[in-house]
């Protein structure tokens, strides 16, 4: 069973000091972030398109293991819509894909009015390669609907497990053989840690739903998201020593 926890991206400048290394360049960011965690949940690729030699690059600096969850690209998610994107996803995947053995999920975050549609989202998981792993992180509640996590264990889709301070829909539903969660903040959207024992809960949880699972905090504010994240890694360790 792996266990990939990190954090949603890693070029957070407030986060020099509480855990970059004062003095440390921001060209050498990156590098010291895969020497704490053994994954990372791309941000940018939401906003912007990352040239497929990037991709590459960031492949051959990660060590052996590592691996990156890229968030597909907003204008597939938020203007397109899942719907007549075949051209724009495979340019997508082209990209990604540069990532090799080293690409672990794809993240697929909907806007607060995208309406659950089953017939959209089977013919947009059609146009991914089966072996690609696709969480879905949806934030309306028609989303919350058996027929809705049928459709998703059907197609093999994650429901993201979203913690968003209660702003938005939340489920435990496991619908696939993996699971990822979003950690955002349990009191304040990206801006409250969790506690400890917040953290020995999710701990406990994933220790028993017992499958792959990937994991990220979005709580960026006061670098709260790695110093969460670190702490929760060694909590998963000290059970996997304990058994």
């Amino acid at each position: 069973m792996g266990i990939f926890i990190g954090t949603s991206g890693w070029t957070y400048t407030h986060w020099q000091g509480p855990f970059y290394p004062a003095g440390l360049p921001k060209t050498r960011w990156l590098n010291y972030y895969l020497t704490q965690f053994n994954t990372v949940e791309l941000n940018a690729s939401f906003y912007r398109s990352i040239r497929p030699e990037t991709f590459k690059r960031w492949s051959d600096i990660s060590p052996p293991g590592f691996l990156w969850s890229v968030k597909v690209s907003r204008f597939i998610t938020h203007i397109k819509r899942l719907k007549e994107c075949s051209e724009e996803l495979a340019r997508f995947l082209s990209a990604a894909s540069r990532l090799g053995e080293k690409l672990g999920c794809l993240l697929v975050q909907l806007p607060p009015n995208f309406a659950f549609d089953g017939e959209v989202l089977a013919s947009f998981r059609w146009l991914i390669p089966p072996h690609i792993k696709v969480a879905l992180e949806a934030r309306n509640p028609t989303w919350l609907t058996a027929e809705a996590m049928e459709t998703l264990k059907r197609l093999n889709l994650a429901w993201c497990i979203s913690d968003t301070a209660g702003r938005y829909p939340y489920s435990e539903a496991i619908t696939a053989n993996f699971i990822y969660i979003r950690l955002h903040g349990s009191r304040a959207l990206y801006r409250s840690p969790y506690t400890e024992a917040e953290l020995r809960d999710w701990a406990e949880k994933i220790k028993r739903w017992g499958r792959e699972t990937y994991v990220y905090f979005d709580n960026d504010y006061q670098a709260y998201a790695p110093l969460n994240a670190a702490h929760l890694r060694e909590m998963m360790k000290e059970a996997k020593e304990e058994g």
